[in-house]
């Protein structure tokens, strides 16, 4: 089944259009559940953004705060030291899509300043202050469902119908977001995959991907290495590179517009086969 990709639209720049995209991940954070702070300092954070770029990611996504189950939260400057001379210093070598991962609207307000193109914000707009700095950069904007925060998410989360409840979330968020200011085509969904679900929980929201496409918004689904794959395989999350691509490409073809994940190489690979299969691997827009 091929479903229509909406557009989304971030500073002017299309990044959705006509064929789902790689959101590459960049962890500025000494304690990422995925990579172990492999990223932390600001070379690595650089060297590990140009090698996604050639990799083949559409966009980059910057975070200097850990969001894992139980992290701790950074405080502003921190987190300000981390990511905005990464921001700098791709704005100077690379014209890339960049997003800014946080729920602060100061690091996203000083992001955007130095050319970011959106933010990918975990807490829905739970700061007013966010979709305000949001509004005024004309910014893309990620809005993710979370059960509580990552300290209580996952301490007993319950639901009465997951794939309703985070939608009917979402769609709230997403006329929120429309109310102070933000277009409507700015914004893409995110189910929030782990955060604040069970394992069943989980893998119902993605048999259900092509639910969420009916408030006719970009999504963008995220379980790179998460640990339902570790529940699912028992393997490392280093070892979870096949489980991340297949669980991604699922979803894609249940309608997902965006794949948020580590190993973007593997990820365009896997598109490009899932497109030939489609269409005639000759057309000049194949991946």
């Amino acid at each position: 089944m091929e479903f229509q990709h909406p557009r989304w639209i971030a500073r002017g720049r299309v990044l959705v259009e006509d064929r789902p995209i790689i959101m590459g991940i960049v962890n500025i954070t000494p304690d990422s559940f995925s990579d172990g702070g492999r990223s932390f300092s600001h070379d690595d954070a650089f060297r590990n953004a140009l090698e996604l770029i050639a990799a083949g990611a559409d966009i980059l996504d910057l975070g200097g705060e850990s969001s894992r189950p139980g992290a701790d939260s950074v405080p502003l400057e921190e987190e300000l030291r981390r990511v905005i001379p990464v921001v700098k210093r791709l704005r100077e070598r690379s014209d890339i899509p960049v997003s800014i991962d946080t729920t602060k609207p100061e690091v996203a307000r000083q992001a955007l300043a130095e050319g970011a193109d959106l933010v990918n914000d975990i807490t829905a707009l739970g700061d007013p202050e966010m979709a305000r700095v949001v509004s005024q950069f004309q910014a893309g904007v990620v809005l993710m469902h979370m059960a509580g925060t990552p300290q209580t998410m996952q301490l007993d989360p319950q639901y009465r119908d997951v794939t309703s409840e985070v939608l009917s979330y979402l769609a709230a968020r997403a006329d929120y977001a429309v109310s102070l200011g933000i277009a409507r085509d700015s914004i893409a969904i995110d189910p929030g995959i782990g955060f604040g679900k069970t394992l069943t929980h989980n893998l119902e929201l993605l048999r259900n991907t092509e639910h969420f496409t009916r408030l006719g918004l970009p999504v963008l689904m995220g379980i790179s290495r998460k640990g339902l794959l570790g529940t699912l395989t028992g393997r490392a999350r280093s070892e979870r590179v096949t489980a991340s691509v297949v669980s991604s490409l699922l979803t894609v073809e249940r309608g997902a517009s965006i794949v948020r994940v580590h190993d973007v190489g593997p990820m365009r690979d896997a598109l490009r086969i899932w497109q030939a299969f489609q269409s005639d691997p000759t057309q000049d827009d194949i991946y």
